[in-house]
């Protein structure tokens, strides 16, 4: 079973300023595609729920100050890429 990627126009904006910092992107893919997949992530990306305004939500750790946000709507097989960036851009 694999995932419909969806991104919303806040990750748009931080996959350009990840660019822009000289972000391995390829680190980033690697983790969407195996969440597309329905693989559980390795311990050292810190993948967890969220709460609070971010409720429903999961964050990872691409790099120790990169983050990926996104939802998995299990019911439709639908993952949302809602932001990417540092803790200071999404916090």
């Amino acid at each position: 079973m694999r995932y419909e990627i969806i991104t919303t126009n806040a990750f748009k904006k931080g996959l350009k300023a990840a660019k822009k910092r000289g972000k391995d992107l390829q680190k980033l893919t690697d983790i969407v595609e195996a969440l597309a997949e329905g693989k559980q992530l390795d311990a050292k990306h810190k993948d967890h729920a969220l709460t609070g305004n971010y409720a429903d939500t999961r964050e990872c750790h691409i790099e120790p100050d990169w983050l990926l946000i996104y939802e998995r709507l299990e019911d439709q097989l639908v993952l949302v890429l809602l932001n990417t960036g540092s803790h200071s851009d999404l916090f």
